[in-house]
């Protein structure tokens, strides 16, 4: 039997901000410099993949967050319960591990390359202090102080929002380059491969883990039917406001790199796109873009590890204090930096291990929350299993496809 835990009737507007929460995976540093490079090199053509990305993103994590108000679990804690064995978790629990430890690095890179653009530090320096930062806002993260963690982390995000978009109210996109750019078509191998890395990093494993303790944490559990249909209902508002805020924010940063930096040199960085927006759109907005790029790294690497102390937990029933892990998590990211390995290499390494990953959560996802036994009258439809079953085969075989042309080159 799930506990039920009663709630007063709430306003829609205050059962809002877990899909916000988890939103901000999609907004991370290293979706910032594949959205840039995609513009800068190939103007407005590849637009069209963020809207399939943000359409998919949308339905995966309604998916995750649906398992949890509907059972009552985390989906670690519902993959913990279907493999058999200690050694089965373990297993599982190390590649997850394995993935948020990838995904904390790469925020923590994506942040210091903010604080070394905008204060010129050291990168080492900049992460520790990103590090320490996504600490204080961690402390917030418990189940008493939930909203308090929703609202900082959505004050971040409008930080983003704001950062990444300013550049297109000083010089405003070509509306008929930017509706050419929703029609599907490639043009040659390497717009393939971008559009694959645009597509294929999308999906962020721990967010898909994170969601469907999120929404837990912020409305309890119950069984009372009537209560769960509402809070999908609302789930879903929150879940397409969030992603279509978050899919707003890829969208302006490919067409700004279209708009004002295509076809100038080293915009495959974010240095150097960063140099390029500040000699197209001036030093405000280039601050600006900084600024953003900050507040994502600092945003993505506190929501990382808070996924991190979810899956732990579910996984192996080990709660630590998220301090403590954020401290354990932050010194890879730091030594790294601090050896002076190229902050956009351990990007691009990041998204490739986070690769690996991705499968162990979307196929669980689809089959649970298919599965009748378990979500009852709320299992998912025939269409709604259809068109996750495409996601699903969409992502998983685009990130192989990355894989191997990462390791074995594209010819």
């Amino acid at each position: 039997m799930l506990e039920t835990t009663k709630k007063p009737r709430a306003p829609r507007a205050m059962l809002l901000g877990p899909a916000f929460v988890a939103a901000i995976a999609y907004v991370d540093p290293g979706n910032v410099a594949a959205n840039l490079t995609a513009g800068a090199k190939y103007g407005y053509l590849l637009v069209w993949v963020l809207v399939v990305a943000s359409v998919i993103a949308v339905l995966i994590q309604y998916q995750s967050a649906k398992l949890g108000v509907v059972t009552g679990r985390t989906l670690p804690q519902t993959v913990a319960t279907s493999l058999r064995g200690r050694r089965a978790r373990l297993a599982y629990w190390g590649q997850a591990e394995v993935v948020a430890a990838a995904t904390d690095l790469a925020e923590v890179v994506g942040g210091a390359i903010a604080l070394k653009l905008l204060f010129g530090l050291p990168l080492w320096i900049g992460g520790l202090i990103v590090g320490v930062v996504s600490m204080l806002v961690l402390t917030l993260a418990d189940r008493q102080r939930q909203q308090r963690f929703e609202t900082v982390v959505i004050g971040l995000l409008c930080i983003i929002v704001v950062g990444f978009l300013s550049g297109l109210a000083v010089n405003p996109p070509d509306v008929g380059g930017l509706l050419n750019g929703m029609i599907p078509r490639l043009d040659g191998g390497e717009t393939v491969l971008l559009a694959g890395s645009m597509l294929g990093a999308t999906v962020m494993p721990h967010a898909i883990y994170l969601h469907s303790g999120l929404v837990i944490d912020r409305h309890g559990r119950s069984e009372d039917p009537g209560r769960i249909a509402r809070l999908l209902r609302v789930t879903r508002i929150d879940v397409v406001v969030a992603l279509v805020i978050a899919g707003t924010v890829n969208i302006a940063l490919l067409v700004l790199a279209a708009t004002s930096l295509m076809g100038k040199e080293g915009t495959d960085t974010i240095e150097g796109a960063h140099a390029a927006v500040g000699s197209a759109l001036g030093p405000v907005v280039a601050a600006l873009f900084a600024i953003g790029l900050l507040a994502s790294g600092i945003a993505s690497t506190s929501v990382g590890s808070y996924a991190g102390g979810m899956i732990m937990e579910g996984l192996l029933n080990i709660r630590i204090p998220m301090v403590v892990r954020r401290s354990a998590t932050l010194v890879p990211a730091v030594v790294i930096l601090a050896v002076g390995v190229d902050p956009t290499w351990a990007l691009i390494v990041s998204q490739a291990v986070l690769s690996f990953g991705i499968p162990f959560a979307l196929i669980p996802l689809r089959r649970f929350t298919a599965d009748r036994r378990r979500m009852g009258e709320f299992a998912d439809g025939r269409a709604l299993r259809l068109a996750s079953a495409a996601a699903v085969a969409l992502v998983v075989a685009l990130n192989i496809t990355l894989l191997v042309l990462m390791f074995v080159g594209d010819t």
